[in-house]
């Protein structure tokens, strides 16, 4: 068992840093969250490095690796900065659906635009009256001729704007089937097709300058190609997604708290209190241990499920770990910083109540941390009769 990255992983993560180093500048930041603007320069240099897709193979314009190198940048990027870095790794949200599951036309056409910073990917599978039940969609999917018309809406749909390419649609293709689910199938539709218009959700708590909109499909109509995968499977092929798109948060996560850490450390090694620095009261030591052994443990448990997905294995329990303990550390430790700083925390200057509200975003989408819970407790006691 070897917990050393390997030299390739190590000048991934050495690249990444120099990135975020050289662009992610505490004055710009200031000024996107300001007016509340995408970071397109910061998103498209990221793509330009090959930052985005990274995971793609070398054809589609990736670099042929693995999960655990994506999420070696998700961490180094959401620790520069939860909010921007939050842009970047998300760029290519749900574009791993058609990694694994699209035609050879699908995965050509779109997956270069999305790894090259041409657009945004998208995942529509979350409805207004479902939210986190997605054994039951309304948003249908008829055939007709050689087309697919799809009627519906989705709520909260990451990436969904201007920037967005393409939507991976979870749709009712088979109204009659019991249980529901399936009869459910993933269809692409391209962003601009007539008939699919989006809403802001509005304000966010955090994570402001992500895209993030209410979608509504009328009348759409696709090509029966824009199936993807196999028909009335798109549910079990999105469990298989999650699988993958779990471990991002979780790195998202991870970066969070580990950004959060950094700063409060910084300022505690410096700021000075009845006469010595703040960093010299034991209190204050004992906050700063417990905050690096979580995020420690959150990086193991990240990695190791990063790890084992690139070998070929599908384990919803290790995943949901992965993603429930690293959110509930970022949350922790994000509050803990904005203790150590005190007043200043409480600071927008000081950055760290932003990561903190950055963070709460992590357990709540790709699953909440019940269903996580739900996902855990069900891999352990299986079938009771």
């Amino acid at each position: 068992m070897d917990f050393e990255l390997s030299r390739e992983q190590k000048e991934i993560q050495k690249a990444v840093r120099e990135f975020v180093k050289g662009e992610f500048k505490k004055e710009v930041i200031e000024d996107l969250v300001e007016r509340h603007e995408y970071p397109v320069q910061i998103w498209k240099k990221a793509a330009e490095l090959g930052f985005i897709g990274i995971h793609f193979p070398e054809k589609y314009s990736g670099m042929g690796l693995g999960c655990l190198e994506n999420i070696i940048v998700a961490e180094e990027l959401a620790r520069g900065d939860s909010t921007v870095g939050t842009c970047v790794l998300i760029a290519d949200f749900a574009s791993e659906i058609l990694l694994h599951f699209g035609s050879e036309e699908q995965k050509g056409q779109w997956l270069p635009k999305v790894a090259e910073g041409e657009c945004l990917s998208c995942g529509a599978f979350t409805e207004p009256d479902h939210g986190s039940d997605i054994t039951r969609v309304e948003t249908t999917a008829v055939k007709e001729g050689d087309e697919w018309v799809i009627n519906g809406s989705k709520i909260f749909i990451t990436n969904s704007g201007p920037l967005a390419g393409f939507y991976c649609v979870l749709c009712q293709t088979d109204a009659d089937v019991q249980p529901a689910y399936r009869g459910m199938s993933l269809i692409l539709v391209e962003a601009d097709n007539p008939g699919v218009s989006f809403q802001d959700v509005g304000k966010k708590m955090g994570i402001t300058l992500t895209y993030t909109a209410e979608v509504v499909f009328k009348d759409v109509r696709v090509p029966l190609a824009n199936l993807i995968g196999k028909e009335n499977k798109g549910f079990y092929q999105l469990l298989e997604f999650f699988d993958e798109s779990r471990i991002l948060v979780a790195a998202q996560a991870l970066g969070t708290a580990q950004g959060a850490f950094d700063r409060a450390l910084a300022h505690a090694k410096q700021r000075e209190q009845f006469g010595k620095k703040i960093a010299q009261f034991q209190a204050n030591q004992h906050k700063l241990a417990d905050m690096a052994t979580k995020i420690e443990l959150a990086r193991l448990i990240t990695y190791k499920a990063a790890w084992n997905f690139d070998q070929g294995r599908i384990d919803p329990k290790l995943t949901s770990m992965a993603k429930m303990y690293a959110a509930r550390t970022a949350v922790e430790v994000a509050d803990e910083a904005i203790q150590l700083l005190g007043g200043y925390g409480y600071m927008q200057e000081y950055e760290v109540e932003r990561f903190y509200r950055d963070a709460k975003i992590t357990e709540i989408y790709e699953g909440t941390k019940e269903i996580q819970k739900n996902t855990i407790a069900g891999a352990l006691l299986g079938k009771i009769k």
